[in-house]
């Protein structure tokens, strides 16, 4: 292989160094031509700065591929901006740096192959493009790269055997992609136009006529019709057969033709049908033209070259075919283990040379795959290969030693990339059949935390029913049944079978004592946790009914302070709090003062309907008028119950999350909900300085209506996922929950933490369905719609889910540790804690703390000024106080009304 490229460089040298003057020329006269001075200098000028900066970013490619010459995308980004500046020898050395990393598309090909055809044109070595051609058609089956091939060749005809190397070209062509539908045809009508140009005898291009009419071609007809006219002895009738033959084989093939083309790019489903298609009748040279023709398109899906490789094992079993094949899919997707594995064994099942056999080997080792599992896959199966290899009947050998050799370097290898106790799969093949190695490689694992779980004894005893004796499988399964913590019944149930077909009764007693003991135990656990679950709900209910009664005395403290002030402030009604808190969570009291022209009713009715624009004021009564606030108090009464009318929880949805600082929130929320029927109104919540609360209220005309809208619910608005709920009066129902997600024990379901924030569904799906069949995938954000590193995973049975835990937990994935277990999320007690303190404090003296909390001396922040004792309340009438200043003078506050800041000023001021 050194060799090889060694060669292929010097070629490449070769050519640059006698390429170099002609290009220059070709340069320096494509500049002269046609430009005059003036225009000249000024094309210059322009062109020099477009040049430094394409030669800025070539510089900056360049770098970027010296740190990871395997970014794809790099490389062409490269190749078309040397190619776009004309710098033809480093854009050669750039497509063949390239070229040995990766197989280039057929587009990257033909643009090299011509670039070298015009750079090497008149030259009379012609076999460094020849071996370029060889290196294109190798990578994809194409017929136009082999129609560049034919057409280049042909100019070489007049050297020694120049007719017969068009004619094999030409030959192999045909063999490739001569069955092509759509594209063949060219090929073929070139081979004859080639013959007829060097006046082939007429056999010849008879033989070519009959051999095109007997395949399955797009636009048969016309080359039937062309032969009938070119033919001066007529048609025969075996060559009309079997052109009848050929287009009754189109005319089945011709949907799938059609739906190739007006399908757009990758077309992998159409190729799919075709191939299924193709399969079932059975030709292999068509099979083959359909598979290369769509990976081709497809040449980074790894099924479809697991597909072609395995109908080639199976099927064709030509060595030259298969082990090409097997080399171009793991250079086309090199990520995929078990594209490398099938490689391995198709090198062995061929009867390639051990030194091939490890090379490729190494090479995939230096793949990069994905998961952790797959090195260890990929370490078993070439074990797999020396294990036999070696002749057991000898106790000495070269293959053994080497077998031996390299179970050490694997284990080595596992403990430093994979989780130790994937080793135990290696320990299973036996270590080169020493048992005593095997145990205590078994022992090393297991004291590194694996004891706990049931599949690793079960692995261990497999090992020791398989290549072991009874005595240690015994002795490994009384050890599970003590040591297990996930799945003690089902250990206990093996060791039972165990004994039931290899023990005495003896043994058959003792394993009933264990395991009627532990499962004893176990269950005593079990119910332990039972009760202390009841006693956390029964403490959850008493705290629900204590909640209740502290809210209900916090509302009859209320009512006594409000009855003691009366005349100070509106007097808020039974109806007013009920209503507040089934509209707006901490929608609070809106009261205004009144504005010129508009009365306070109307007021009150406008900004609870939440209509943008206005300004929340204080609503006071009119000094000394007890009658006017009475009559305010029964106006906004009336609005309330008027709008209390029209409301209705069961046709409507709340709508939180929303950003404060949305505009016109009403008209946007019903531009998001008009879809889904007729919205009777939008109540958007404001605070007391008239500001968007985020959350409000949508009531449509139909019930309809409100499930179609909470399918709505995390839907993106203005960068913040919005929240949908329905409307539920949390008086009448305290314990109803929009959290829709269950919080008990799920055991088809599985918690993945530790997870990348860039990790997207469709990236944890396909890491998780390798275990078993996956229903549905959720990622945990937070309230700003941003990742928080964890998921669950929903399997199709508990089985699967206890499989990927095992798998998965502790596993690499995109450079994070991930930690996996069964879904069994913790109680959501928190919010209720809150609320209970929160109740609870209300009746209890209020401390005040600074803005920053509660800080470490305890010292008071208020002025010795104003922290004087309290004198007799002074007298006030109609909730009016009457001497202000008295007031201010005294340093005491009204009992009905808190110090303005001018208040504080004039206390200040006085001292």
């Amino acid at each position: 292989m050194a060799a090889k490229g060694s060669e292929e460089k010097t070629q490449f040298q070769e050519m640059e160094e006698e390429t170099t003057a002609g290009l220059e020329r070709e340069m320096e006269s494509d500049q002269e031509e046609g430009m005059g001075v003036e225009d000249s200098s000024e094309d210059e000028d322009g062109s020099s700065e477009d040049e430094k900066e394409n030669e800025a970013e070539i510089q900056r490619l360049e770098e970027q591929l010296s740190i990871n010459v395997f970014d794809y995308n790099c490389h062409v980004d490269l190749i078309k901006l040397l190619r776009q500046e004309g710098e033809l020898l480093r854009l050669r050395r750039a497509r063949q740096k390239m070229s040995e990393l990766f197989p280039l598309t057929e587009e990257i090909w033909l643009d090299w192959l011509k670039d070298e055809i015009r750079m090497t044109e008149g030259e009379p070595n012609r076999e460094s493009v020849y071996d370029l051609f060889e290196r294109a058609v190798k990578d994809y089956i194409c017929p136009e790269i082999w129609l560049e091939y034919a057409q280049y060749s042909i100019g070489g005809m007049g050297s020694s055997g120049g007719i017969d190397q068009v004619r094999s070209i030409f030959e192999r062509a045909l063999t490739s992609v001569g069955l092509h539908m759509t594209k063949g045809v060219a090929l073929w009508e070139a081979y004859r136009e080639f013959e007829n140009a060097i006046l082939a005898t007429l056999e010849r291009i008879h033989t070519l006529f009959r051999r095109q009419l007997a395949i399955p071609l797009m636009d048969m007809e016309a080359t039937y019709a062309e032969y009938k006219d070119w033919s001066d002895r007529g048609v025969s009738e075996e060559v009309t057969r079997q052109y009848k033959k050929a287009v009754q084989q189109m005319e089945k093939n011709r949907s799938f033709e059609e739906a190739l083309l007006v399908a757009e790019t990758p077309k992998l489903a159409e190729y799919q049908a075709y191939i299924d298609f193709e399969l079932k009748e059975g030709d292999p040279a068509r099979i083959q033209a359909v598979f290369e023709r769509a990976l081709a398109e497809n040449c980074l899906v790894p099924d479809m070259w697991a597909k072609y490789t395995r109908y080639l094992d199976r099927q064709l079993k030509i060595r030259c075919m298969v082990l090409s094949c097997h080399e171009r899919a793991v250079r086309n997707c090199p990520w995929t283990m078990s594209l490398w594995k099938n490689y391995l064994l198709a090198l062995e099942r061929h009867g390639a040379e051990h030194q091939t056999v490890a090379e490729v080997f190494e090479k995939a080792l230096n793949a990069g795959f994905i998961q952790a599992t797959d090195y260890v896959d990929i370490w078993q199966a070439y074990l797999d290969y020396l294990r036999r290899r070696v002749d057991f009947t000898k106790e000495s050998s070269k293959e053994l030693e080497e077998l031996r050799a390299a179970f050490t370097r694997a284990l080595d290898y596992m403990k430093q990339d994979v989780e130790e106790r994937t080793c135990l799969q290696l320990s299973r093949a036996l270590h080169c059949r020493n048992m005593q190695k095997a145990r205590e490689l078994w022992d090393t694992i297991m004291t590194k935390g694996n004891a706990k779980y049931a599949n690793m004894w079960l692995e261990y005893f497999n090992l020791e029913r398989s290549y072991g004796d009874v005595v240690h499988c015994r002795k490994a399964l009384h050890r599970a049944v003590q040591c297990t913590a996930d799945y003690p019944e089902h250990v206990c149930e093996v060791l039972l079978t165990f004994e039931r077909v290899e023990g005495t009764l003896e043994d058959w007693d003792v394993a009933v004592q264990k395991t009627e003991t532990r499962l004893a135990r176990l269950q005593e656990q079990r119910n332990k946790a039972a009760e202390k679950e009841a006693l956390l709900a029964h403490q959850e209910v008493g705290r629900v009914e204590q909640r209740k009664k502290a809210k209900a005395e916090k509302k009859a403290h209320k009512k006594a302070q409000r009855a003691g002030r009366a005349g100070e402030k509106r007097k808020a009604t039974e109806q007013e709090e009920e209503e507040g808190e089934d509209w707006g969570e901490q929608s609070g009291e809106y009261r205004w003062e009144g504005a010129p022209g508009v009365s306070e009713a109307e007021e009150f009715m406008e900004t609870e309907a939440g209509l943008p624009g206005l300004t929340a004021k204080k609503l006071t009564a009119p000094s000394g008028n007890k009658k006017e606030a009475r009559e305010v108090a029964e106006a906004a009464r009336r609005v309330q119950n008027a709008t209390q009318e029209q409301r209705d929880d069961q046709t409507s949805v709340f709508v939180s999350n929303l950003a404060f600082t949305l505009e016109e929130p009403e008209t946007k929320l019903r531009e998001l909900f008009q879809s889904c029927g007729s919205i009777q109104q939008v109540r958007a919540i404001y605070s007391n300085k008239g500001t968007f609360r985020g959350y409000c209220y949508v009531q449509f005309e139909d019930q309809a209506s409100v499930s179609l809208a909470l399918k709505l619910d995390r839907q993106d608005v203005e960068g913040r996922p919005m929240f949908v709920s329905p409307c539920v009066d949390k008086n009448k129902n305290p314990n109803f929950k929009v959290f829709k997600y269950s919080t008990a024990l799920e055991k088809h379901k599985i918690f993945v933490s530790g997870l990348p924030f860039g990790c997207t569904k469709e990236q944890l799906e396909e890491v998780c369905k390798e275990h078993g069949t996956v229903k549905d995938v959720r990622l945990v954000t937070n309230r700003s719609g941003k990742p928080k590193g964890l998921a669950y995973v929903e399997f199709e049975d508990e089985a699967q889910a206890s499989t990927a835990v095992v798998k998965m937990d502790g596993i690499d994935f995109q450079g994070h540790t991930l930690t996996v277990a069964i879904s069994n999320p913790p109680r959501r007690n928190v919010a209720e804690k809150s609320d209970l303190s929160k109740g609870l404090g209300s009746m209890m003296p209020r401390q005040v703390y600074g803005s920053r909390g509660k800080g470490r001396t305890q010292l008071s922040m208020l002025p010795r000024a104003l922290n004087r004792q309290a004198v007799p309340e002074l007298k006030v009438e109609n909730g009016t106080v009457q001497n202000a200043e008295a007031a201010g003078e005294s340093g005491l506050e009204t009992q009905g009304k808190p110090l303005s800041n001018a208040d504080f000023a004039r206390l200040l001021l006085k001292k």
